[in-house]
C-alpha cells in the first residue's frame, strides 16, 4: 500500500532523518510556529546524540570542523580510509559514512598527491589529508574500497603498503572490498591462508582453495566483500567488529537495511511511459548537508547505465560538506546547470540540506517547471519535504524516510519505491539503490536495471 504525505499535515521527524551525524536547525516542513519549531529541534537534538550511544555521532559546524562529544576516558575508534584515482565512489562514501555514524574516527586519506581525486565513476572526492601524513598513526581499522584503476592506484602506494601490512603483522582490522582483494591486498601478501571473497570479474585472481562466494568474508582481521551493491553489509560487519553488535544492530535499523524483507521494492500509481529518444538527463542539486550516501549513490547507479549526469551545488562554491563530513565537489553551480532542461531533477536527502535547497530560487523555478512541463522529479529520504513545501506533492502518492511520513495505517507496509505517475519517492538510505534502478527500468527497461544490478553485485529480480 502506498503512503500519502498529505498537504497541510504535519509529519513527525526522527533523529535520522535529521541526519544523526550532522547538526541541523529545525524540520524542514511548514507550518509550524517558531517557537514549536525550535522545542522539536532541542527534543530531536537530545534522541540524536542517544541514537548511537555509546559512541556519539560526528557534528559539522559551520565552519566544516568535524567534532564529537566523546569521553576522554572512552577514545573513538580510529579508522583510515585510503582513496585514489578510479576509486569506486559509493564504496568509499557508504563505508565512510556508516562507520561515522557508529562514532569512529574516519580519516579519508589520499595516495595520490592532492587531496582531490575523481573516482571511478566521475564523482570527485577530497580527502581529508595525504596518506603520508598517516604513516606513523596506529588504526584500529583500515578499509580499503575498490573501483579500477583505484585498487592499482593503492596498491601501488608504498606508505599503505607498510600502513596495512604492520596492521596485518599486529592483529589489527583490516578490509578490502570489490577489486581490492585480488589487486591491492593478495599482490601485498595480506590474504595468505584466508578465506577471500571479491568482485566476480576478480575472483580467478584469487587462490582458488581460499576463494569464497559470499557477500562478506571475515577471517579473522580480514574481512572481504563483493561490490558496490554489498557494501552496506561489508560496513556494517566492520562496525559491528569495531563497536559490537548492538551498535551494529542499531545503525542497520537507522539505515532501513531491516526493512529488506519488511515490504515489496515499489509500487507504481497513475503509470506513464517515461523513455525519450536521447540519452536522458539528469539534474541532482545538492547542499551543505545531503546525505552524502545517497547523492553518490545515485550518480554513481545512474552513470553505470550511461545516463548523462549533472551534480549542481546551490551553495556558492562547487565544493560541499555532506552530512557526515564528505567532500564532494559538484560539476556545476546552481545557476549555470539552469540554462539547461533536464529529463529528471531528483533531491538527495539530509534535513540541513533540505532547508538550503528550499531556500534556492534557482532550484524552486526549475522544479515549478518541470512540474508544469510534465517532466519527472524525485526525491528520497527527508527530501520529499522540498517537494512537499512547494505543493509538488498535493494528490499524489509518496514515501520518506519512515518518521517523516504522515501517520497512515498504510505507513509500516510502504513499499521502499513508490512512483505515481512522473514522480518518484523512496524512504532512503539503502532503499536508494532500489530507488534509483527504478528510474534506470523507467527510461531503458526492466533488463537495463537488472544488468546494471549485476555489475553493483545487487540481488535484484529478473522479472519487472
Amino acid at each position: 500500500m502506498a503512503t500519502y504525505l498529505i498537504p497541510n499535515a504535519l509529519p513527525k521527524l526522527s533523529p535520522m532523518a535529521l541526519s544523526v551525524a550532522t547538526s541541523v536547525s529545525s524540520p524542514s516542513f511548514a507550518p509550524m510556529a517558531s517557537e514549536q519549531r525550535k522545542a522539536v529541534s532541542k527534543k530531536l537534538s537530545a534522541k540524536a546524540t542517544k541514537t548511537l550511544s555509546p559512541n556519539p555521532p560526528l557534528t559539522v559546524s559551520s565552519s566544516g570542523t568535524i567534532a564529537t562529544n566523546a569521553s576522554p576516558s572512552k577514545p573513538l575508534k580510529k579508522v583510515l580510509v585510503p582513496i585514489g584515482f578510479g576509486t569506486e565512489e559509493m564504496e568509499a562514501v557508504i563505508i565512510v559514512d556508516v562507520l561515522r555514524q557508529a562514532g569512529a574516527a574516519v580519516t579519508v586519506a589520499s595516495v595520490e598527491p592532492e587531496l582531490e581525486i575523481e573516482a571511478s565513476g566521475g564523482m570527485k572526492l577530497v580527502a581529508d589529508t595525504l596518506i603520508n601524513s598517516c604513516s606513523n598513526e596506529v588504526f584500529d581499522l583500515v578499509a580499503l574500497p575498490g573501483g579500477m584503476p583505484g585498487s592499482v592506484r593503492l596498491r601501488d602506494c608504498e606508505i599503505l603498503r607498510k600502513i596495512t601490512s604492520r596492521q596485518a603483522e599486529e592483529k589489527r582490522l583490516y578490509g578490502a572490498i570489490c577489486a581490492a582483494p585480488a589487486v591491492t591486498l593478495l599482490p601485498w601478501g595480506l590474504v595468505r591462508r584466508k578465506q577471500t571473497t571479491c568482485h566476480p570479474a576478480f575472483t580467478d585472481k584469487l587462490p582458488t582453495f581460499w576463494a569464497v562466494k559470499s557477500n562478506i568474508q571475515v577471517s579473522g582481521e580480514l574481512t572481504t566483500s563483493r561490490g558496490p551493491g554489498t557494501t552496506f553489509g561489508f560496513a556494517l560487519a566492520l562496525v559491528e567488529q569495531l563497536h559490537g553488535e548492538s551498535v551494529a544492530k542499531e545503525v542497520g535499523e537507522l539505515l532501513l537495511m531491516d526493512s529488506e524483507n519488511d515490504c515489496q521494492r515499489k509500487e507504481e500509481f497513475n503509470k506513464v511511459d517515461w523513455s525519450v529518444d536521447h540519452t536522458p538527463r539528469v539534474l541532482i542539486p545538492i547542499a551543505n548537508g545531503s546525505q552524502g550516501i545517497e547523492l553518490v549513490t545515485i550518480a554513481d547507479i545512474l552513470r553505470r547505465a550511461k545516463v548523462d549526469v549533472v551534480i549542481a551545488s546551490v551553495e556558492k562554491s562547487l565544493q560541499i560538506l555532506a552530512s557526515t563530513g564528505t567532500k564532494v565537489v559538484a560539476d556545476k553551480l546552481i545557476k549555470e546547470a539552469a540554462e539547461s532542461i533536464y529529463d529528471i531533477i531528483i533531491l538527495p536527502g539530509g534535513a540541513a540540506a533540505d532547508e538550503r535547497l528550499s531556500k534556492s530560487r534557482i532550484l524552486k523555478k526549475m522544479l515549478k517547471e518541470q512540474d508544469s512541463a510534465k517532466r519527472i522529479y524525485g526525491a528520497v529520504c527527508s527530501s520529499p519535504a522540498v517537494l512537499f513545501k512547494q505543493g509538488l506533492l498535493k494528490d499524489k502518492r509518496a514515501t520518506a524516510y519512515p518518521s517523516l511520513e504522515t501517520e497512515s495505517a498504510d505507513e509500516v507496509n510502504a513499499a521502499k519505491v513508490i512512483i505515481d505517475g512522473r514522480l518518484i519517492t523512496s524512504k532512503g538510505f539503502y532503499n536508494v539503490i532500489d530507488f534509483t534502478l527504478a528510474i534506470v527500468s523507467k527510461f531503458f527497461g526492466h533488463a537495463r536495471a537488472r544488468s546494471v544490478a549485476e555489475g553493483l553485485v545487487f540481488e535484484y529480480p529478473r522479472a519487472g
